[in-house]
Parts: structure tokens; sequence; C-alpha cells
């Protein structure tokens, strides 16, 4: 393998990419990078599915559980410190493996970010004390008003991306939606994206199963260990916002629970939605024997090595 490679593992959540990157990362003596960012927080474990202990100790990862959630920790940091673990990796590498669920960060290190003017803090707090205060209805309905294109694309749950959208409009009188769409970026390696797929009915299952075990392991009880933190960015997410609604006293927790598994459906039909956009994802059936898996990606790293 002449050229450094960096095999971009896809798919929706669930799926089971976590075990399929260790079994390749054993296969290529190879780190796993990952690139969800819900597993960066060291403060949340079993809502974010970062993988088990005997997993991480049997292949290396990188950016699991190595940020706090009191830090502030953007998709423009990780582009910049994955970058950087890459080229480390690559002085001893020829392949490495990347992994996640979060499309706009396998993204950003494979194409790079847009170019985005400098958000003035104040604007970012004020915006969070609006989620906090007014719900998220609010920042949608301010979205559409100053920026009616992107807000018909984004994700409208996400507060993340609402704020992130926002806090750019209100910094530089602009659109969003008009810093878009810059080329690609050039990198030292070349990338192949392997994508795991199954029928739309068994992703949902595997969801229900897997937030059925979250509770069994004790996500309540890592929910309620956060809760007084509740109004931080990173715990604006699947898995926590609706337990804290249960303990507002808002809803049930059988009702809590149900919200969960509809919320994360709802993620893994947007992530497929993202991937569908990529022609040149490798896919594979999520129950495909490894051994049919590292055929079909060796004949793909080859005639890409030759393609160039």
């Amino acid at each position: 393998m002449n050229q450094k490679t960096l095999i971009a593992l896809v798919g929706p959540t669930a799926i089971g990419k976590t075990s399929l990157s260790i079994k390749l990362a054993k296969y290529f003596q190879t780190d796993i990078v990952s690139a969800d960012s819900r597993q960066f927080f060291k403060e949340m474990h079993i809502g974010t599915a970062t993988p088990t202990e005997d997993e991480l100790q049997t292949a290396r990862h990188h950016f699991i559980k190595h940020k706090s959630i009191f830090e502030s920790y953007t998709v423009g940091d990780f582009e910049r410190d994955a970058i950087a673990k890459l080229e480390g990796l690559f002085k001893k590498k020829d392949l490495v493996i990347m992994v996640g669920g979060s499309g706009l960060y396998v993204d950003a290190v494979i194409q790079g970010l847009d170019d985005f003017p400098e958000v003035d803090g104040k604007i970012r707090e004020a915006l969070m004390r609006q989620l906090q205060d007014s719900g998220i209805q609010s920042l949608q309905e301010d979205l559409e008003r100053l920026d009616p294109e992107y807000h018909k694309k984004v994700d409208l749950e996400n507060p993340h991306r609402l704020v992130r959208a926002l806090e750019v409009c209100l910094s530089s009188n602009r659109p969003y939606s008009s810093f878009l769409g810059k080329e690609a970026a050039e990198r030292g390696f070349r990338t192949v994206y392997l994508g795991m797929r199954a029928p739309r009915e068994t992703v949902y299952e595997r969801i229900n199963s897997r937030v059925d075990a979250m509770i069994e392991k004790g996500l309540v009880e890592e929910a309620r260990a956060l809760y007084a933190h509740r109004g931080l960015n990173a715990l604006q997410t699947v898995g926590y916002k609706e337990l804290f609604s249960y303990f507002d006293g808002d809803s049930t927790l059988e009702f809590a629970v149900s919200e969960i598994k509809k919320n994360t459906r709802r993620f893994a039909k947007r992530q497929l939605t993202w991937y569908r956009k990529n022609d040149s994802i490798l896919w594979v059936d999520y129950d495909a024997t490894f051994d049919t898996i590292i055929s079909e990606l060796e004949k793909r790293l080859n005639s890409s090595e030759n393609a160039q």
C-alpha cells in the first residue's frame, strides 16, 4: 500500500460499527479514531454507547471520553485535533480506521470545514439561555426568519446545529448558508468509505433493544447524576434530555424511554439521509461475515490505489 489510507466506517446508530471497527483494527494492526461527537465526553458513558473497557483494550482508540462536558469542544476543534492525530499515526502506519455516527465530524476530517466568521461569545451565551428559557422551537423560528434556506435542510431537533447557525447569522449579519460550499480541503491521505447497512425494520429493532439495554445498565441513574448540569451544550442530546424532562415531572419514565427510542430512530434516519449523498461508500450488510467484508474492502482498497 503506497499511499496512506483512512478507512471511514459509517452507518446508522446501533448497527454494529464499534464491533466491526475493532475487527478491522486487529486485522490491519492499526488504531481507531472515533468521530462520534457524543462519545467525546467522559461523564456520558451509558447513554452514548461508548466502547466497553474490554473493547478499548482490544484496539487502541482515540477521541473516546477525552473531554469533559464542562469544556467547549466544537467540530472545528475536532477537525484540528484529528488531523494532527492522523499525521502522527500515519508516520508509523499505512492505514487507520475512523468510525463515527456524526456525519459532520467525519466530513470535517476528510473534506475540511467551511470558513466561518469569528463568533461573539456573548451571542452564543444568549442563545443557550434562550434555549433553556424558551425551548428549541424559539430557535427554530429565529432560524427560519434569518436563514430560510438552511432552515429547510438542517436537523431542526438538534440544538447544537441551531445554535451554531444562529450565532453565525447574528455575528455576521449574513445567512449561515452563505458560508457553506467551499472546495474540499487537500489531505495527505486517501479515504475509502465503508458503510454498514440493514433493512430499516432491523435498524429500528436494534435501536429499541439498545435503549432497553441502556436502561438496564443504569442510564436513568447516569442522567440523574448529570441533571444539575442539564443546561450544558453536551447534554442537549438524545437519551438525556428525555430523562431530564421526566425528572422535571413532565412525563412518566415509560414515556421518556419511548421518546428516547423514537428520537434515536429519527437520528438514524437522518444519518442515512446524510450518507446517501455520498456515492463513493462501499456498502456491506450488517450481518455479512468478516471474510466477506474484508474481501470487498480489499478490492476497493486495491482499485483505489490503482486509480491514484
